[in-house]
C-alpha cells in the first residue's frame, strides 16, 4: 500500500497532474521554474551589479511573481497535492526524493532546497550537495541552521532505510569545524537503535576527509496505517474553507 493516498481528481477548470510517470508534480516548467529561482537567490547575494540594474531586476521579478499569484487556488478550493503517489521504500532513495518533491530540503520543485542528492549506500544514507552563498551564515561558511534542517531529512532516510519513518522528537549536533559554502559535503547517516516507540540515528557531514559536524536524532516510530492518516487529515483540512474550521 502507498504511504501516501492518492490524490483527488482535479475540480473542473483546474489542471491535474501532467508530469511523466511516477513524476507527476514534474513537467510543464515547474522545475526548470524552481532551478531559475533557485539561481536569482544565489545572485541576488553575489551579483555586484549597479542599482539600476538591482532595480530593474526587482521590477521584473515582482511583475513575474504577481502573474504567477494569478494562478493560485482560492483558499478552501480543495487540496493541494505536495507528495507523490507513491511510497519511500528500503533501498528506494531515488523514491525518497520523488515523494517529497516540495521538500525544503530535497525537493525539486522548492527553490529554496539545495537540493541534497540522496542515496542508499548500506548500511549509510548518504546525502551529496554544495551549499551556495545564499545558504551563507558565518563568512565563508553554511549556516548552522541549513546544516540542521539537512540533518533531520537524512536521518530520516536512514530511518526509512531501516523501515522505520516517522516524526523527528529531538535532534542534537555537534559543530566541529566550519563547513565551507561552495564546496562539495557529504552527509552520512545511519539508524543506531530501534525500540517499538522510538528510532534512534546518528549522522556525520564531512568535507573532503574532515568531519565538520555530528548530529544525533530521535524520532517517533509509526505505522504505515498513521502515516497515511496523517497526510488525509492533512489534505482533508486544507480543503475546508476558513468559515468551516
Amino acid at each position: 500500500m502507498s504511504e501516501y493516498p492518492a490524490e483527488p481528481a482535479a475540480p473542473p477548470g483546474r489542471p491535474g497532474p501532467t508530469g511523466p510517470p511516477g513524476r507527476p508534480w514534474s513537467g510543464n516548467g515547474r522545475e526548470e521554474l524552481a532551478d531559475a529561482v533557485r539561481r536569482l537567490m544565489a545572485l541576488t547575494v553575489t551579483a555586484a551589479a549597479p542599482p539600476e540594474v538591482l532595480a530593474d531586476a526587482a521590477r521584473r521579478a515582482g511583475a513575474l511573481a504577481g502573474e504567477l499569484e494569478g494562478h493560485v487556488p482560492p483558499a478552501g478550493s480543495g487540496p493541494v497535492a505536495r507528495y507523490a503517489d507513491q511510497s519511500a521504500m528500503p533501498q528506494e532513495a531515488v523514491t525518497l526524493a520523488a515523494a517529497m518533491p516540495f521538500d525544503v530540503v530535497i525537493g525539486s520543485c522548492n527553490p529554496v532546497a539545495p537540493p541534497v542528492e540522496v542515496s542508499f549506500e548500506q548500511p549509510l544514507a548518504v546525502g551529496r550537495v554544495s551549499f551556495t552563498a545564499h545558504y551563507e551564515g558565518a563568512p565563508g561558511c553554511v549556516h548552522g541552521a541549513v546544516i540542521a534542517g539537512a540533518f533531520d531529512i537524512m536521518l530520516t532516510a536512514a530511518n526509512v532505510m531501516a523501515g522505520a519513518a516517522g516524526p523527528t522528537v529531538s535532534l542534537s549536533l555537534r559543530y566541529r569545524k566550519p563547513t565551507l559554502i561552495d564546496q562539495p559535503v557529504r552527509f552520512e547517516a545511519w539508524v543506531t537503535e530501534r525500540t517499538a516507540r522510538r528510532t534512534h540515528s546518528r549522522g556525520r557531514l564531512l568535507q573532503g576527509e574532515v568531519v565538520t559536524v555530528e548530529a544525533e536524532g530521535v524520532f517517533a516510530t509509526l505505522d504505515r496505517s498513521r502515516i497515511e492518516s496523517m497526510h488525509r487529515r492533512g489534505r482533508s483540512s486544507r480543503a475546508r474553507r476558513p468559515d468551516s474550521i
